[in-house]
């Protein structure tokens, strides 16, 4: 427990930021709405972690820390006037579109940080901790759990009406179109190809720029602007 305790404040910082980045943002802003969302994601990390949660707590909060990195400086990049990877402009480009909902934010942002920012944070932790990406399989599996758990929660909480839920309604398709679990399954395979190529510079780096773009286009048209 001392190394949790030891490693615990840099999870604490993330979750300061993210509570900052939520009193800082109109509410109705896209980021904020997955802001909110991602923090009580890492809350929830972070609960755990002190409550034993995960088998290896080292590896759980390297990943959990790694992972939020990622987002927060595509937020950073922004702040300066930078472009933020591709998987990341939708949201920002459309954060204050009013043609798009809530749950298009939350879902948007969702598919940026577990289709690109997860690989690459495995792949960073296995760097950082000195090990393999199956020796992270289990937290991996743990926080994605989490995730999916929450993902029902978030659309009861975003969803606008009832009446939405119509088969013909262009929210509903949307939502039909993307899956969360689905794209975990992907980002692990992903975090394993980079592994995989990390002695191929070149074309790891070809691998995480398609993996960029491809999350990228996914994100744009989860913000279809939609009628009222």
């Amino acid at each position: 427990m001392a190394q949790l305790k030891h490693l615990t404040p840099s999870v604490d910082a993330v979750v300061r930021r993210m509570r900052a980045l939520e009193t800082a943002l109109p509410a109705s802003d896209g980021v904020a709405v997955f802001n909110r969302v991602y923090l009580a994601v890492t809350e929830e990390v972070e609960r755990r972690l002190h409550a034993g949660g995960f088998t290896d707590p080292r590896a759980a909060t390297a990943l959990d820390v790694r992972f939020a990195e990622r987002y927060l400086a595509a937020v950073d990049a922004v702040a300066d006037d930078r472009r933020p990877p591709a998987c990341w402009r939708p949201l920002f480009q459309l954060r204050r579109h009013p043609g798009v909902r809530p749950l298009q934010f939350a879902l948007a942002g969702i598919n940026a940080h577990i289709g690109h920012d997860l690989a690459l944070a495995v792949v960073d932790t296995c760097r950082t901790l000195g090990c393999e990406p199956a020796d992270l399989e289990d937290e991996f599996d743990r926080v994605g759990e989490l995730l999916v758990s929450l993902e029902e929660r978030i659309r009861e909480d975003l969803m606008p009406g009832p009446d939405l839920l119509q088969i013909a309604d262009p929210l509903t398709h949307l939502l039909g179109s993307w899956s969360l679990e689905r794209a975990r399954e992907a980002t692990w395979s992903a975090a394993r190809a980079l592994w995989a190529l990390r002695r191929f510079e070149d074309l790891a780096e070809e691998v995480t720029e398609r993996l960029d773009a491809a999350v990228g286009f996914a994100g744009r048209m989860l913000l279809t602007p939609l009628p009222d």
